[in-house]
């Protein structure tokens, strides 16, 4: 009808999210796996070589199937990113915006300060994901209650500067480059895009939780990890403006109704009724604010499978997968620790 436009503006929009089915039917698979080593905050992994390597807030640590963790360095800032190129060079971003090439401090383009991956192409080029140009890695519950979409991505040739390839993107948080360009995970749209040349296209697009980094397969597919989930309220915060810049400004951070790396620890946290406990039960499927989620995807990016950890367990916040040795290796930023699962396909 013709106006349709101006009736659209008075009616109420529906809340709807992408279900947990097919490829995202729900398992317990995460909270059932070993778990190779307890670190706190776990957050980014990186093979350097036959070594594997992890964060977890300012120390640098290398983990060990037959000993314990220990830590390789130390820095006076959070670490945001890893990244290893085959010659073994090893690229750390920092919380204070700083990046380093094997110790080496790296001179970044103007506004690149808040870093959330990094990732060598085979053509040796050094790809940059600046998830914000307002925030820090640590503000970026406020930059989604914000709803910005002011990230980039950036590549850096071999003996060149860095060069811009794509803006206005809403929190770029992992990226697997290849021959021809780089496949970007886009959080707060809940997407993967493909950056190629000056084009940016959408390749998986709603996507039932927050996608975080990506890494390469041995059959030419990825593995994607999912940080936290969709939620019903907080898509329908995010709706209302008002309440939601009230809410930031009055609430502290850690209560806001927003996605978290974990949840369940304070009875100040927002709560769904759906999510309560029955007679000390909780329940499996009820609404969270948070969950771990791993997602296997073909070579053409179609999902196969996931590895979950729902809203009763506590393996949440996965943050970064890795394939090692043969075998995925999962960082569960909100479980803090490191856990490896067998691939499925």
């Amino acid at each position: 009808m013709i106006f349709d436009p101006i009736l659209e503006l008075f009616r109420g929009r529906a809340i709807t999210i992408p279900p947990m089915d097919g490829a995202f039917r729900p398992n317990a698979v995460l909270d059932e796996t070993p778990v190779l080593a307890e670190l706190p905050q776990a957050d980014n992994l990186c093979a350097l070589g036959d070594r594997l390597l992890a964060s977890s807030g300012t120390a640098l640590i290398e983990i060990r199937a037959d000993a314990a963790p220990e830590t390789v360095q130390s820095f006076a800032s959070p670490i945001t990113a890893l990244a290893a190129a085959p010659d073994c060079t090893l690229t750390i971003a920092l919380e204070d915006g700083t990046l380093s090439e094997n110790g080496t401090p790296v001179s970044l383009p103007k506004g690149v300060t808040c870093i959330t991956a990094l990732a060598y192409g085979p053509d040796g080029a050094l790809w940059l994901a600046n998830g914000s140009d307002r925030h820090p890695v640590s503000g970026w519950v406020a930059d989604l209650m914000e709803k910005n979409a002011d990230g980039s991505v950036w590549r850096r040739a071999p003996g060149a500067g860095f060069k811009v390839m794509a803006k206005k993107l809403a929190w770029p948080f992992g990226l697997l480059p290849d021959a021809k360009g780089c496949l970007v995970s886009e959080s707060w749209r809940h997407q993967l895009v493909r950056v190629e040349g000056s084009t940016v296209k959408p390749v998986l697009r709603h996507l039932p939780g927050y996608p975080a980094r990506l890494a390469a397969s041995a059959d030419g597919g990825a593995w994607l990890a999912i940080f936290a989930p969709r939620n019903r309220l907080i898509e329908m915060v995010l709706q209302e403006t008002h309440y939601r810049f009230d809410m930031m400004a009055s609430v502290p951070r850690d209560y806001w109704i927003a996605p978290a790396f974990a949840s369940g620890e304070s009875f100040l946290e927002p709560l769904q009724c759906g999510g309560i406990r029955t007679m000390g039960v909780h329940k499996a499927w009820s609404p969270s604010r948070s969950c771990g989620l791993v997602v296997r995807l073909a070579p053409d990016m179609t999902p196969t499978f996931s590895l979950h950890s729902r809203a009763n367990g506590k393996r949440h916040g996965t943050c970064s997968v890795i394939e090692h040795q043969g075998r995925a290796v999962i960082a569960a930023r909100g479980g803090n620790c490191i856990l490896t699962a067998e691939d499925r396909t």
